[in-house]
C-alpha cells in the first residue's frame, strides 16, 4: 500500500497535462479531417499527436535522469527522440498522396496536417502550451476560414473549379472540332492532353474550369448532347 501511494506521488502531473493538452488539440485537428470524410481522420490524428508528445517528454526526461558515471562523462539530446518524430511521420503521410490517372494529386492537405498534428504534440510535449494552441487555431483557420474569405471576395478566377472531362472520338478530324464545342460549354479549357487508343479512337482528356454554381449533372447534360463523341466521363 505504501509503495502504491509513493508511486501516486513521484507522478509528474504536468507531464499528464502535456498528454492531455495534446489530446485535445489532436481531437481539434481530427475532427476537422473526420468531417471532411478523409482516409486519415480522427482516431489516426490522435495518435500521432498523443505519441508524439508522450515520445518527445520521455526524450526530454531521460537526458536528465540518466545515471551518471565517473569513467565517462555522457551526454545526451534532449530533443534527439522527438527529431526522429517528423521524419517518421513523414512516411505516414505519404501514404496518402495518391496520384490519378489523369495526373492530379490528392491528399497533400491530409499529408500536411499529418505532419503538423506530430509537430503540435512536439511542441506539447516540450512545454510550450500556448504556442501549440495557438497554432493550432492558426491551421485550422488557414484550412477552414480563409478559404472561404477568399471565396467572399468576389474575384471571378476564385469562383472557378477544376474538373476533368474524358471523351473518346473516332476520327482524328473530330479532335479539334469536339475541343471547340466544350470550349463552348465552360468557361475555360486550361488543359488537353490527347491519346491514340488501341481501336482507331482517340481519348481527350481535358481540364475544365467551370463556375461553382454548375453542377457536374448539368455540365454532363450539357456536353453529351455534343455530336461526334462517343463515349463520356466527367470527373470533379
Amino acid at each position: 500500500m505504501n509503495a502504491f501511494i509513493g508511486v501516486i506521488y513521484s507522478i509528474d502531473y504536468e507531464m499528464l497535462i502535456r498528454l492531455l493538452i495534446a489530446a485535445l488539440l489532436g481531437l481539434a485537428m481530427g475532427l476537422e479531417r473526420e468531417f471532411k470524410r478523409k482516409s486519415l481522420g480522427l482516431k489516426t490524428i490522435l495518435v500521432i499527436s498523443i505519441v508524439s508528445c508522450l515520445l518527445t517528454i520521455v526524450s526530454i526526461q531521460s537526458s536528465y535522469i540518466f545515471p551518471a558515471t565517473t569513467n565517462a562523462e555522457i551526454r545526451m539530446d534532449p530533443l534527439r527522440l522527438a527529431a526522429q518524430i517528423v521524419s517518421g511521420v513523414g512516411f505516414l503521410g505519404a501514404g496518402v498522396i495518391l496520384r490519378r490517372e489523369d495526373d492530379t494529386v490528392s491528399g497533400l492537405t491530409t499529408a500536411a496536417i499529418v505532419w503538423g498534428a506530430a509537430g503540435i504534440g512536439i511542441a506539447t510535449g516540450a512545454g510550450f502550451y500556448v504556442e501549440a494552441i495557438i497554432g493550432v487555431g492558426l491551421l485550422l483557420i488557414s484550412v477552414e476560414l480563409i478559404p472561404l474569405i477568399i471565396h467572399k471576395l468576389g474575384i471571378k478566377q476564385l469562383h472557378l473549379r477544376e474538373q476533368y472531362l474524358r471523351v473518346i472520338v473516332r476520327d482524328r478530324e473530330d479532335i479539334e472540332k469536339v475541343t471547340s464545342q466544350v470550349e463552348k460549354c465552360v468557361e475555360k479549357v486550361k488543359n488537353i492532353r490527347i491519346k491514340d487508343l488501341n481501336n482507331n479512337e482517340y481519348l481527350l482528356v481535358l481540364l475544365l474550369m467551370v463556375e461553382n454554381d454548375r453542377t457536374t449533372t448539368e455540365i454532363y447534360t450539357e456536353i453529351s448532347k455534343l455530336d461526334r463523341i462517343e463515349s463520356i466521363e466527367l470527373r470533379a
